[in-house]
């Protein structure tokens, strides 16, 4: 049997066991192990050709428009439209009571036609005495006279005439026409109202196709615009042959295609803006005057760029960045300028090379001047 004394030697034993073990352990040398650079995504951008584009805000505007006005005065007989119709250059809209201007027409022809009697008579007379001075039957005074009656003959027959022309003008202009293809407003006048040739605009009158689109340029765009010009040697007929898209606030992409038409000889000193207009057929009225759209202009073909993801770029106070990782696979910072946007691509006009390594995933683990990991993603990233 155990007794206390042999317990306590066993104890003592064990406890110099244990502070042996202590001591042991405390004469190691501890080390730090760091831990492995963080894994990132990376990608070499993508050279494709891209067309640069001018891009601005329009707005839609008729080629033609037209108050339509009475010239003569009158009762409205009948109206041969209905409002918002779509018309043909011709087309008659309004018809003034015409019967006053029939009969004033009338008039006119019958003192035409008693001119010319008139004028006959005077004719032979001026002949008689023409034959009878050389016999001296006849004075030349009476020569004279016979003379100055043909010739106010003739001008009161040329005075008829002018009349009669006057009054079937007068007459024609009872018919108010369609001066060219377009639509026409609500009438402002009804059957029966009484216009006249200083009156209100009966109604008004818009083409639609084709139709203006007006835009303005920058002065920074124009300077590119105007390099663009120098750089293919362009002419002034050659900038009406440039293509032109346009698209509606709602649409997607610019359906919309014309030419450019014209471009202001100068820059308007009040906003460093140049007007320009381009000319489209808008065969089914998707385009009505007074509509706000986007329009951009191909500033030349296309040519080879480099692109990322737009999803790539970072920002700070000092502009837009990315993340190149470098052959050491330490992080850089790279400034760089943009160009236009190619669906989810970032065009880059400077600061990386076609074989640089850009942070494509991971950015918040990439730190400029540290090491990361770089993993090379499995496809190139595509323009939408």
């Amino acid at each position: 049997m155990m007794t206390w004394w042999t317990r306590l030697r066993r104890l003592a034993v064990g406890t110099a066991l244990a502070s042996a073990t202590v001591l042991a352990a405390c004469g190691e040398k501890n080390t730090y192990v760091a831990p492995p650079p963080p894994k990132v995504t990376v990608a070499a951008p993508v050279t494709k050709p891209v067309t640069r584009y001018l891009e601005s805000t329009g707005n839609v505007a008729a080629v033609n428009t037209a108050d339509l006005v009475a010239r003569v005065s009158g009762f409205v007989q009948a109206i041969k439209y209905n409002d918002g119709d779509a018309v043909k250059k011709g087309q008659v809209l309004f018809v003034i009571e015409q019967k006053p201007y029939e009969l004033k027409l009338q008039q006119a022809k019958a003192a035409e036609d008693n001119a010319k009697a008139s004028l006959v008579s005077a004719q032979a007379n001026y002949q008689r005495q023409a034959d009878l001075v050389p016999s001296g039957s006849a004075s030349k005074a009476t020569l004279d006279n016979a003379v100055a009656s043909r010739d106010s003959a003739q001008a009161a027959v040329d005075q008829a005439i002018a009349s009669t022309k006057l009054a079937q003008n007068d007459l024609d202009y009872t018919q108010i026409a369609a001066p060219f293809d377009g639509v026409v407003s609500a009438r402002k006048v009804s059957v029966g109202a009484f216009v006249s040739g200083t009156g209100n605009p009966l109604a008004t009158i818009v083409s639609t196709d084709p139709v203006y689109v007006n835009f303005s340029v920058g002065e920074r765009e124009l300077i590119g615009i105007r390099a663009m010009i120098a750089e293919r040697g362009l002419t002034p007929e050659d900038l009406k042959k440039v293509p032109v898209e346009v698209a509606l606030q709602t649409e997607t992409g610019y359906p919309h295609k014309g030419t450019l038409d014209y471009a202001a000889p100068t820059v308007d000193a009040s906003t460093g803006t140049l007007a320009g207009r381009a000319i489209l057929n808008n065969p089914n009225n998707v385009l009505l005057p007074g509509l706000f759209v986007r329009v951009r202009v191909p500033l030349g073909p296309p040519k080879d760029a480099l692109l990322v993801p737009d999803t790539a770029l970072g920002t700070d106070q000092a502009g837009r960045y990315l993340l190149v990782v470098n052959k050491d696979n330490v992080v850089e910072q790279r400034r760089v300028e943009l160009g236009p946007l190619d669906g989810a691509l970032q065009v880059i006009d400077k600061g990386i090379g076609k074989d640089d390594r850009v942070v494509v995933n991971g950015m918040l683990r990439a730190v400029p001047g540290q090491k990361v990991d770089p993993q090379t993603a499995s496809t190139p990233p595509k323009s939408s």
